[in-house]
């Protein structure tokens, strides 16, 4: 077959849906060398990646980079505004897989594969921004009307979607679960910054500042956590600054945590890996997630984590990690106090989080892809009119 793939959000600093596409692809690259991979480093209007050549094919023959445009507005066109010639333009693919939310509607051959991260700006509008939200009900919207095949990053996310979109058949929805991006032995780098940072003596989050990953209940969880101990553990926030920075750093001011709370920015990997490997626990209070990967990527590292009890994550944690109510701060306060006094907790939670993160890997996620492509090209057109 031929496969279209978006891998639009594979540039530099990628997260959520550009992390799941890059690891994916190159999975799908180790183990396929029957299909050929069309991707598309341009897919839908709502993301650009403004540097030129920052996204790349895995190096096998197999799998190519194609069509290119000029400006996003040209990329914008092309998609939104199918012209007659839309699949010969697309490589003439037998599937399409779409990672970013957004949903192609020109496709009258191909099959469409649409990967479902989350239904989260359904549950709260202060969740994601007013375009983020507009952009991504649209593409799940369009998606629950004539893709082919739904692929699920948990089966939270697919009982979510087909609760919200119960036209949809159930059996055209599958679930293709996430992988950490840290596997084996590494020299893993300390940030910069960090330098007098000792390992096993700060508290680490992961994630970029919005409502929805709860750092301002976190902020309020830890000054608690520092009033009842008195000791001086940092809490280390790595990840993009978000829409919420402003919020966060005022929060931090009135709850006098100071130079206790550090915000590193977006990290690469091997500054990253070092601060999931070291930190004394990994706490994560989200409000909802689809899958949770930052979880998966400190279970895999041996992190004791924390993280709440809602939406996708006890799926994900499967009972290896400690679970609480992200409303309650004072539940949270009282985890991280036992995880700072109870060595024996803490080796008990690492040695069940690397069990855990077994259960994942990149390699089980594209056997599956692959087997929900070979199923999706046998499947009748799905259109609801």
């Amino acid at each position: 077959m031929r496969i279209g793939f978006d891998v639009s959000q594979t540039g530099g600093g990628k997260a959520g849906c550009g992390m799941m596409s890059y690891h994916l692809i190159r999975a799908l690259a180790a183990l396929d060398r029957v299909n050929e991979y069309v991707l598309y480093p341009a897919f839908g209007d709502l993301f650009w990646e403004r540097k030129r050549g920052s996204i790349e094919a895995p190096a096998a023959d197999n799998f190519k980079l194609a069509l290119r445009f000029r400006s996003f507005e040209s990329s914008r066109r092309f998609w939104t505004a199918p012209a007659a010639d839309f699949e010969d333009r697309l490589g003439r693919p037998d599937i399409v897989q779409a990672n970013n939310f957004f949903c192609p509607t020109g496709l009258t051959n191909a099959r469409l594969v649409y990967f479902l991260h989350d239904v989260a700006f359904l549950e709260d509008p202060n969740f994601s921004t007013c375009e983020n939200r507009t952009g991504c009900f649209r593409g799940v919207y369009e998606a629950a009307l004539r893709a082919d095949m739904i692929v699920a990053n948990s089966g939270f996310t697919r009982e979510h979607f087909l609760r919200t979109f119960p036209h949809y058949p159930a059996a055209r929805v599958k679930v293709m679960h996430l992988a950490s991006r840290f596997s084996g032995a590494r020299a893993d780098a300390r940030p910069p910054g960090l330098a007098g940072m000792a390992p096993g003596e700060f508290f680490l989050c992961v994630g970029t500042i919005e409502p929805r990953k709860n750092h301002l209940r976190l902020f309020e969880a830890y000054a608690r956590f520092c009033a009842l101990s008195g000791a001086d553990i940092p809490l280390v926030l790595a990840g993009g600054k978000g829409w919420l920075v402003d919020d966060a750093a005022a929060a931090a001011g009135r709850l006098g945590l100071g130079d206790r709370l550090i915000l590193t920015g977006y990290l690469e990997d091997e500054a990253l890996a070092w601060l999931y490997r070291n930190c004394l626990a990994f706490v994560y209070p989200s409000l909802f997630e689809g899958f949770g990967l930052p979880v998966v990527e400190a279970l895999s590292l041996g992190a004791p984590v924390v993280t709440s009890s809602a939406s996708s994550l006890p799926e994900v944690t499967g009972g290896a990690a400690l679970l609480v109510d992200p409303l309650d701060t004072d539940a949270l306060a009282e985890a991280m106090l036992r995880l700072w006094r109870e060595p024996a907790l803490r080796e008990d939670l690492a040695a069940r989080a690397r069990e855990r993160a077994g259960f994942f890997s990149w390699e089980k996620a594209a056997r599956a892809v692959m087997d929900y492509h070979r199923e999706a090209a046998l499947l009748p057109k799905f259109l609801m009119r």
